[in-house]
This record gives structure tokens, C-alpha cells and sequence, in this order.
């Protein structure tokens, strides 16, 4: 076999050997989709439930009142942002899509005169701000899927700590997450949305002639608003991590689909590459006896 056929066999054993890794990854990522999606099914009720009911009661009574609920919170000018992006490679463009929406929405607060506090979810985002020397507040790494409600009852502790700190070198105004809305198995949305101050509720999206439900508090509007705004972070923090999850899986299936097409087509044209080679052998091994022959002729010599 000649060199340049080697040279043709190696890359496609090398191709073969990929293509087998990234189907493999693509056939775990695919069935996690359904469990991961479920989890998100299962905890979205509970926070949206959680979200119009304190956005319900905020807008409509006079009684309540709660720093998460202020919608004019400028102490310090400080913002947090906590971004969530993938601890693991082979995600596809899931974790550049996270890291440009964080960067935009820093960008947006430094020109209204903020001051951007960074909150990391995963390695890529860990290290794309160390490397550029501009280290999180604090990040989260490495994490595992069966952890992230606990990761995400942490996180919420940790912000509501910083929301409510006294200290101006760790207070923080408001609170941003950045992470990706899982809608479906062929689409995900990356998108920011802003926990604290809480958003009143929007009457228009159940109808001109909402009733609202009348609420009766015991012991009184503040406790019970006090314990359930934490729970509302909570909720929503472990909700967004979820559905980052099911949307990292669904990037991931659609990434490793994309490379085992492009292994099988390098596989395609190395093999072409190497039979067109093995002809061209065959052809030069051939012309070199035809050739030896013709000068024996020649020459006038016989074989014996």
C-alpha cells in the first residue's frame, strides 16, 4: 500500500472513530430530552401559579409592601445578573447564546448608569469571564442534573442574601436571569428576565374582564408576603435551570446530529480519496511493466 493511500486510510479510520462518538452522544442526549422536559412540566405550574398570585396581590392591595416589590429600587445601582450556560462541551451554540445575551443586557445597564454584578451557571461561562480577567461574583461548577433543585434552592439563597444585604459592597438592586426557554425538542429561546423588583401582573393575558381573586391574609399582608417572595425566587430560579437543561440536551442532540453527518461525509471523500488513489497505483504498476516489457523486446533479449 502506497503512502498517500495510508495517509487516506488513517483519516477515515480517525472519521469512522468520531462518527461513533458523536451518535453515541446524540442518542443519550435524545432520550434525556423527554425526562428533562418532564421535570420542567412538573415545577412550571407551581412558579407561574406562585408568579400571578404575588403579582396579583402586589397590584391590587395597598397593604403589601416588600423590597422585591419596589419598583424604584436604586441603592447602590448595583445588578445582578445570573447567567446559566452549560458545564460541559459539545453543546452547540447553547452557551454562546447565553454569554452574548448576558453581555447585551450588561452593555444596556452600563449605559443606564449600573453597574453589572456577574452570577456564572456552568464552565463555559465560569471561564469565558476569568479568562478575560473579569472574575463572576459567584459561579456554580461543576454541577450535576439530578442536583439542580437544590442547586437552584442555593442560588436563590445566595441572591436573596445579596437583594436584602445591608452592606453596599454586596447589596444588589435587581436581579437578572439569563438562560434558555425550552419550547419545544426543535426549539429553545434564549431570553433575560427580571425577578426582582417583581413584575406587576399583566391583566391583558387573561382577558379584558379578569376577576381577580380576593386574598385574606393571616397573620398579616407582610409575613405572608415576606415568606412567599423568597419561595417565588426559589421557584423561578429552579424552574429556569430545568429548562435550560431540557434546552442544553436538545442543542446537544442537534450539534451531534450535525457532526455525524459531517464525519460520514469526510468519511465519503477520503474513501473516494483513496480508491481514486489505489487506481492511479494500479495504473502506474502497469504502465511500469508494460514498459519494462517493451524494452526487453527491444533490447533483442529472449527469456530463457
Amino acid at each position: 500500500m502506497g503512502a498517500q493511500q495510508r495517509v487516506y486510510k488513517q483519516r477515515i479510520k480517525s472519521a469512522q472513530g468520531m462518527k461513533k462518538i458523536f451518535k453515541a452522544k446524540e442518542m443519550v442526549a435524545a432520550s434525556r430530552i423527554a425526562k428533562a422536559h418532564a421535570r420542567v412540566l412538573a415545577t412550571t405550574p407551581y412558579a407561574d401559579a406562585l408568579t400571578r398570585a404575588i403579582g396579583s396581590v402586589a397590584t391590587h392591595s395597598s397593604e403589601v409592601s416588600h423590597p422585591f416589590l419596589q419598583a424604584d429600587r436604586h441603592e447602590t445601582g448595583r445588578v445582578g445578573i445570573l447567567s446559566i450556560t452549560a458545564d460541559r462541551g459539545m453543546t452547540g451554540p447553547y452557551s454562546h447564546n447565553v454569554i452574548r445575551a448576558s453581555e447585551q443586557l450588561a452593555n444596556t445597564l452600563r449605559d443606564q448608569g449600573k453597574d453589572p454584578v456577574m452570577y456564572v451557571v456552568g464552565r463555559k461561562g465560569d471561564s469565558y469571564y476569568r479568562f478575560r480577567n473579569r472574575p463572576p461574583q459567584r459561579s456554580w461548577t461543576p454541577y450535576k442534573e439530578p442536583d439542580l433543585p437544590d442547586l437552584g434552592r442555593e442560588i436563590a439563597g445566595v441572591v436573596t442574601e445579596d437583594l436584602l444585604a445591608e452592606d453596599p459592597a454586596q447589596h444588589i438592586d435587581e436581579l437578572y436571569v439569563v438562560g434558555t426557554r425550552f419550547e419545544s425538542r426543535f426549539l429553545q429561546k434564549t431570553r433575560s428576565v427580571r425577578l426582582v423588583p417583581m413584575g406587576l401582573v399583566e391583566a391583558e393575558d387573561a382577558g379584558d374582564h379578569q376577576a381577580f381573586p380576593l386574598y385574606d391574609f393571616a397573620p398579616d399582608p407582610e409575613s405572608v408576603i415576606a415568606e412567599l417572595l423568597p419561595r417565588y425566587v426559589e421557584s423561578r430560579i429552579i424552574n429556569i435551570l430545568l429548562q435550560a437543561m431540557a434546552s442544553e440536551h436538545a442543542s446537544t442532540q442537534r450539534a451531534m446530529k450535525t457532526a455525524t453527518d459531517n464525519a460520514e461525509t469526510q468519511i465519503h471523500k477520503f474513501t473516494r480519496l483513496a480508491n481514486s488513489a489505489r487506481q492511479a497505483e494500479i495504473t502506474q504498476e502497469i504502465t511500469e511493466i508494460v514498459g519494462g516489457a517493451d524494452a526487453l523486446s527491444g533490447s533483442g533479449r529472449t527469456e530463457r
